[in-house]
């Protein structure tokens, strides 16, 4: 829109900054929101503004929670001895939706990119080291997305823990290459964590 002062241009503009919308879909949501559905909008940018206030990490695997620690890091019930290693918050929806592992998680956050400048300390490796100190799994679990930095990160993780008495394991191939986990089917990524072999 010519005028970008204005509430309307503003209001467009600002569903821009989600991934994959330009300028015409982002018009279409906001007329969309203006015409049939005001009562809507008010409920999303409150749950915006709530969730962008009080929606953190967790202090042990780094997972988004309201509280000091997710529910999953908070539930006892959990599998000790297995420790799940993934790249975001979306991955452990994910895992979890396919129902094959009852472990505890953590999430990187990222992987490494160093053209990118994202390092170690990006990812959270000494909060990760932190972690398996904490718990003590007797299994460690990669499940990075199967790119060229997917697998980087692997196999800088495996070095990390080749020394100590802990099992590291890759999930299988059985998502497909260049693929984000977030994508999968669950049948799929389950037969993944199912099918995961040692890293050598």
């Amino acid at each position: 829109m010519k005028n970008d002062d204005n509430m309307l241009s503003r209001l467009i503009s600002s569903f821009k900054v989600l991934p994959g919308i330009g300028e015409k879909t982002a018009q279409r949501m906001a007329f969309y929101l203006l015409e049939k559905n005001r009562l809507g909008g008010k409920e999303l940018s409150r749950n915006l503004l709530e969730s962008m206030s009080h929606i953190k990490n967790c202090q042990d695997c780094r997972n988004f929670t309201e509280d000091t620690f997710c529910s999953i890091c908070s539930n006892e019930k959990r599998d000790s001895d297995m420790l799940c290693i993934v790249e975001s918050p979306t991955d452990v929806v994910a895992i979890e939706n396919s129902g094959s592992f009852s472990g505890y998680y953590f999430v990187l956050m990222g992987r490494l990119s160093p053209i990118d400048g994202v390092g170690p300390n990006e990812i959270g490796i000494d909060s990760l080291k932190r972690m398996i100190d904490k718990r003590r799994p007797k299994e460690i679990i990669i499940a990075t997305s199967p790119t060229v930095e997917g697998d980087a990160t692997a196999f800088y993780i495996g070095e990390q823990f080749k020394n100590h008495s802990i099992k590291v394991s890759r999930i299988a191939y059985g998502v497909p290459m260049g693929g984000e986990l977030e994508y999968v089917d669950n049948t799929t990524l389950g037969r993944s964590i199912k099918g995961r072999r040692e890293l050598e």
